[in-house]
């Protein structure tokens, strides 16, 4: 009876499975043949691993994954620290028009990137943006956020983090739902206060949606590009280019496609890397 089925069932399977093989398996297949050529005078020539041996002494390539790596450490920790704190007070039944707060914090994660970039562009100017004229009503000097080094990175981390936390926090939010209101009571009943309970019961019944949330985030990080492309270009001197703008400008503005390849197997590697230490690390006491 199976054997009879099977044609039927590739009727239907079929279509999809010949538009994943040319839209994604192909393609995967084709970059990671690309990243072991290079091309010369339009002559494509295989290097074997020289492209990757290039990435380990490319400057460029190492200050870029510094980079993420600072915002990675920064911002992951922050949005997911707020997002739980967020998740807990939606999560309380005096709490009035909850629904409502939940639309509003998940907004952001519906805005388009390239949107809600400009208008953080807008309210960043040194002058006139709403930031600085904030900052002088309160009797502050005005802050060079886009053009400095170091307020280009706060920036970043700022805009990333207010656009991706409501998201955080509704995911959260339906982990803190599942939980049964009888571990709440049998808490009590041991005697354990409000922090202790949430830290001693709630969060380890939480850690699968944590580890859910954190792993998704880092994806997204190592996977920048939108935001630091339209708010600085990278800059300024660098100090926001990720690995992927970087491979957007070695591909689309040096046609070096073969090296931009390499440096997106890179991304690839160094996110599954991290991905795996962290679901070994939070992974721990699943229950």
């Amino acid at each position: 009876m199976t054997a009879r089925r099977t044609p039927r069932a590739w009727i239907f399977a079929g279509p999809a499975a010949a538009l994943l093989t040319a839209f994604f398996a192909y393609p995967l297949a084709a970059s990671l043949y690309q990243s072991f050529t290079t091309q010369d005078g339009g002559v494509t020539s295989f290097v074997g691993l020289a492209q990757y041996r290039r990435l380990l002494a490319d400057p460029a390539f190492l200050h870029a994954l510094a980079n993420t790596a600072l915002v990675l450490a920064v911002q992951v920790p922050v949005m997911i620290g707020l997002a739980l704190a967020l998740a807990f007070l939606l999560n309380q039944s005096w709490l009035r028009f909850r629904g409502t707060w939940r639309a509003l914090y998940f907004l952001p994660a519906v805005t388009t990137l390239v949107a809600y970039a400009v208008v953080f562009q807008v309210l960043l100017k040194t002058d006139g943006g709403l930031a600085n004229q904030v900052l002088g009503a309160l009797g502050l000097h005005p802050v060079d956020w886009l053009n400095d080094p170091a307020w280009a990175k706060v920036a970043l981390i700022g805009s990333i983090t207010w656009r991706w936390t409501g998201y955080n926090a509704v995911i959260l939010l339906a982990g803190l739902q599942a939980i049964g209101r009888e571990q709440y009571e049998a808490a009590a009943v041991d005697g354990a206060g409000a922090v202790r309970t949430h830290l001693a019961v709630i969060l380890p019944q939480l850690r699968p949606v944590l580890l859910f949330c954190v792993i998704t985030s880092t994806i997204g990080t190592l996977q920048l590009f939108d935001e630091n492309f339209v708010l600085t270009r990278g800059g300024p001197a660098d100090a926001t280019l990720t690995p992927v703008l970087y491979l957007y400008r070695v591909g689309f503005q040096q046609s070096d496609f073969g090296y931009a390849a390499a440096i997106a197997w890179a991304v690839v590697l160094v996110t599954g890397v991290i991905s795996l230490l962290q679901f070994r690390l939070l992974g721990r006491g699943r229950g």
